[in-house]
């Protein structure tokens, strides 16, 4: 397997109150996990400037006319009680989605099979109409609506794996047959949605776990649950938002996976794309707020995009 790492050292231009679990050595604990022998055959790319204006494919019209008010000149912007805007927090955003389309261009045209994005800030909680959650704008969700305006993708899954459920994905998307949602997340917890009983239109999957499970109730749910409503999807793409914050070592969670779970995860992920779309994944970033969980839970999640087996890799 062929993987791209898409980076760019303009994340840290998003800037987060001192303390704020969502900061720019994130992404430093990423590429220095990535940086190991092992992964001398990433692919490697600096994430470009991308248009932002592409948000309008999945916020409301006035979304981004009310990010750039709420941005100052200098220093920083509260949006609620956990989301902060800075300066530069929509350049940064808009090198996040750049990154993240070049990704997928680089998968649908064939120059690789998949893509992991190490980008920030995260974006799965960001809604139709407000961002929240220290997302700004959706990026998996304009992802999924380029792979059908540009390469006429019919079908596009998106597996969101963080501990929080994605409530401004499924917001987007729950009316749209089109896009195939699932989330497994710690239940009850931030945002509080994400029932098992909310399904949209059939193409909605939430799988909650109670504080304190571990991997094993994850691979019975992914088991069970999610892997064979996405196999019965039978998508043209996978998209995945990959969460680190389930891991044990996390402060913002109580689930209890360890770093060989996200192996197990993604290869069962894979499983699936390589039956039904041509191994096409590309995986963007979202939670995980433990450098060291972050570290260990990427380093497994990409060893097995690049066609690992789980486990194999230990630091």
């Amino acid at each position: 397997m062929t993987t791209l790492l898409v980076s760019q050292p303009n994340f840290a231009d998003h800037q987060t109150p001192q303390g704020h679990p969502e900061r720019a050595e994130r992404i430093a604990a990423v590429n220095e996990a990535l940086a190991h022998e092992h992964f001398a055959p990433l692919v490697r790319r600096d994430a470009p400037y991308g248009d932002i204006t592409l948000a309008e494919l999945v916020h409301d019209e006035r979304y981004m006319a009310q990010l750039r008010a709420a941005r100052p000149a200098e220093g920083m912007g509260q949006l609620d009680s956990d989301t902060f805007i800075s300066a530069k927090s929509l350049s940064a955003a808009a090198t996040g989605l750049g990154g993240a389309l070049a990704a997928l261009d680089a998968v649908l045209l064939g120059e690789v099979d998949n893509g992991f994005c190490a980008i920030r800030p995260p974006g799965h909680h960001a809604e139709i109409d407000r961002p929240m959650g220290f997302c700004l704008i959706n990026t998996v969700a304009v992802v999924a609506r380029e792979a059908q305006r540009k390469y006429g993708a019919e079908r596009v899954a998106i597996i969101d794996f963080d501990v929080h459920h994605g409530n401004g994905t499924q917001d987007i998307f729950e009316t749209d047959k089109t896009v195939f949602y699932a989330s497994s997340h710690q239940m009850p917890l931030f945002p509080g949605t994400g029932h098992p009983s909310e399904h949209g239109v059939g193409n909605i999957v939430n799988t909650a776990l109670k504080p304190q499970t571990d991997g094993l109730a994850m691979r019975e749910a992914y088991n069970q649950v999610i892997l064979p409503a996405l196999d019965n999807f039978a998508p043209d793409m996978i998209l995945i938002s990959a969460g680190f914050d389930a891991h044990a070592l996390d402060p913002l969670a109580q689930l209890e996976w360890e770093d060989g779970d996200y192996a197990w995860i993604t290869g069962k992920l894979m499983d699936v794309a390589e039956r039904r779309c041509a191994n096409r994944i590309v995986s963007l970033l979202e939670g995980g707020y433990d450098l060291t969980g972050l570290a260990g839970g990427v380093r497994q999640h990409v060893a097995m995009l690049m066609g690992g087996t789980a486990g194999r890799f230990n630091e």
